[in-house]
């Protein structure tokens, strides 16, 4: 944009447009062969660059299963008896982190919402997170970085306590000796499509734009290649997916309500076979 003070300030500068094009749009190399064998021997992410089109994959990322075309959808109303809860990765200097999840009846995750503040205190983020989530019904629970609870010598209350006095209620994640790598672990597992339902157990509303923007790109940690490098200054929406998807969130046979399920858009082609 043109800067402040200019006669054209906050019009374009320029424009750029994007349009993507894959071998098989080009009908003149792909049906030779050579190109297309020459790229499917490039290293796993430069094929996926080049041949596949997928840009979200990088050299040393953590989650190179990722594909915005498979886990990323359109926001769609979640039906009121689906499992609810939150996950919260708390920072003043850097960024507070705060997920969304719904559990599915064949407990599929979706990342349904995301906030992403810096330089908020503990107890404006917990007014934060009411104001937002104050048409979602039910919050079954939240979890929230178990640091949050040392009180670090002092004899003031924690920035747990502090939260909670609000109303918005937390319990500890789990930061026992390997839970990091465990929860990477249930990422790539998550992220995995499942062979029976064919879609994966872990997606994201296309609103999340911070989480689905950082997720592909994390590195991993070049001295233990079981955890991603914590030393990047984005892995805060990636702490709170972790703590949620470690809570064993589950969808019980007891929480269906026919009455608040998802209508069914199903149109048979013959009414009469109902297929």
């Amino acid at each position: 944009m043109y800067p402040p003070g200019h006669s054209k300030a906050g019009q374009p500068l320029f424009k750029r447009r994007f349009i993507p094009a894959l071998l098989s749009d080009n009908p003149y190399l792909s049906a030779q062969g050579d190109y297309e064998t020459m790229l499917l021997s490039l290293p796993e992410h430069q094929r996926k660059q080049l041949l596949e089109g997928n840009w979200d994959v990088s050299e040393g990322a953590a989650f190179p299963e990722f594909n915005r075309a498979i886990h990323v959808v359109d926001p769609f109303d979640i039906p009121k008896n689906w499992i609810k809860f939150r996950a919260c990765d708390y920072g003043y200097g850097s960024y507070s982190a705060v997920l969304w999840f719904a559990v599915t009846p064949a407990e599929q995750l979706i990342v349904y919402r995301e906030l992403y503040v810096s330089k908020v205190l503990a107890k404006d983020l917990a007014r934060m997170v009411m104001e937002v989530e104050a048409g979602d019904g039910q919050m079954r629970y939240g979890v929230l970085d178990s640091s949050c609870w040392h009180k670090r010598g002092d004899t003031g209350p924690s920035l747990a306590e502090q939260m909670i006095s609000e109303g918005c209620r937390w319990r500890p994640s789990d930061r026992s000796a390997g839970s990091r790598v465990a929860g990477k672990n249930e990422v790539h597992r998550r992220l995995q499509v499942d062979e029976f339902t064919e879609e994966p157990r872990l997606i994201f509303f296309s609103n999340c734009t911070n989480l689905i923007s950082q997720l592909p790109i994390l590195p991993l940690d070049k001295s233990n290649p079981e955890d991603i490098d914590t030393k990047v200054n984005f892995d805060h929406l990636y702490d709170a997916l972790r703590y949620g998807i470690m809570s064993r969130p589950r969808f019980s046979v007891f929480d269906y309500d026919p009455a608040n399920a998802r209508p069914n858009r199903f149109v048979p082609a013959d009414p009469t076979m109902g297929y």
